[in-house]
């Protein structure tokens, strides 16, 4: 499982490991865990770089209905999971 290292701003490095990624409404989106294996926390990343960028960027995604929308997709793709 791939590992990547976030940075936030003024903050302290913090590990997720990648679980699934997709690309909707030209939009990348990355699932990602907090734990290796088992039951983890699971957030759902928006890829916010420009292609001109040497690093990507990543937000949270918070807006419900792109929330729900990504999710369900992942869901799909992933099928022994069940985001909550």
């Amino acid at each position: 499982m791939e590992k990547i290292i976030f940075t936030p701003e003024g903050g302290e490095a913090v590990r997720f490991y990648v679980l699934e990624q997709t690309r909707l409404g030209g939009i990348d989106y990355i699932l990602v865990t907090d734990s290796e294996n088992g039951d983890g926390d699971a957030l759902i990343l928006r890829d916010t770089s420009l292609p001109e960028d040497d690093e990507a960027v990543y937000e949270i995604v918070e807006d419900e209905e792109e929330l729900n929308a990504v999710a369900t997709v992942f869901e799909n793709m992933l099928e022994d999971i069940e985001l909550t």
